[in-house]
């Protein structure tokens, strides 16, 4: 991947996560089953890329905007036989 500076790549993490948080009906198994990555995904990787100045619950809570239990009561919905399957396959295909 060539190189981006840090002021382009922040940019368009924070217009994916806007994205993100307006696109609620978007669920997250099925982010997973298409993309293999969703929203925890993310929030945890924030983390990481923090250097332990966010926990994961701080990053995943960036993403979503809000704690990720309340996001979780109040927009995920229940996963089909189907997602779930889809959502293994996806996760089959990502790097160790």
């Amino acid at each position: 991947m060539p190189e981006i500076d840090d002021a382009t790549a922040a940019a368009a993490f924070r217009r994916l996560v806007a994205h993100l948080q307006h696109r609620t009906d978007a669920q997250n198994v099925d982010l997973m089953g298409l993309a293999g990555f969703c929203r925890n995904c993310l929030g945890d990787w924030l983390s990481e890329a923090s250097h332990g100045t966010l926990t994961s619950a701080e990053g995943r809570e960036h993403v979503y905007g809000m704690p990720y239990a309340q996001w979780k009561a109040q927009h995920q919905q229940p996963a089909s036989a189907e997602q779930l399957q889809r959502m293994e396959e996806s996760l089959k295909r990502n790097p160790a």
